[in-house]
């Protein structure tokens, strides 16, 4: 007979998928805001941006940061209440990171569900820490008198646009990367769609 193993709760995968709807729509969006005044000497196609125009995208922008900063605070208490942080990301030795990364590189590196190797700890405190930087540069940018303190830590305004632009770069590294370890080894996405994988009974 089978049953459904289970692998993760039910609110890391709501809050996974809250956090994958925020997050690629206030990319879409930052894009957009970003071409009416690009950084660098290059822009966003009008096919990957969200919002159409700017004033669209900032609206789409801030609807998506409320949703982030809400499910992200959740998942923070929720991680740290639950012991998910301790029990998934740690430990975390440049050691065990550097023997993962020789042995991914190989194809040789072992996947076990519901068990993270260390390249996988390190992108996630990784993606943590930029999604941190992103929202405290984001208000930085939002709100730089009502913020002041917070925008000269970043060294001003204009800083802070650099800031935020490289810690969307390095989210949207990390879901690239996340994206071809899912196409790599799918049988990883259905746990965090229902939870576990079928098993027989007895397994």
């Amino acid at each position: 007979m089978s049953r459904i193993r289970p692998i993760h709760p039910w609110p890391l995968r709501l809050m996974h998928w809250l956090n994958a709807v925020a997050i690629v729509t206030m990319i879409g969006s930052g894009w957009q805001i970003y071409n009416a005044a690009p950084l660098f000497p290059l822009t966003f196609p009008a096919r990957v941006t969200i919002g159409e125009w700017l004033g669209g995208a900032i609206a789409w922008h801030f609807a998506a940061m409320w949703l982030l900063v809400l499910n992200g605070a959740c998942y923070v208490a929720w991680g740290i209440a639950s012991g998910h942080f301790r029990r998934r990301f740690l430990p975390l030795t440049p050691r065990a990171v550097i023997t993962d990364a020789l042995l991914a590189l190989r194809l040789r590196l072992p996947h076990r569900n519901g068990s993270y190797n260390a390249v996988q700890r390190l992108l996630y405190v990784g993606v943590l820490a930029f999604g941190v930087l992103i929202v405290l540069s984001g208000l930085a940018i939002w709100k730089p008198v009502q913020f002041a303190p917070l925008a000269a830590l970043f060294g001003g305004f204009a800083a802070a646009r650099y800031v935020h632009f490289l810690a969307m770069s390095g989210i949207v590294l990390f879901l690239v990367v996340h994206l071809i370890l899912v196409a790599l080894v799918p049988k990883v996405l259905w746990p965090m769609i229902a939870g576990g994988r079928l098993t027989e009974a007895g397994q």
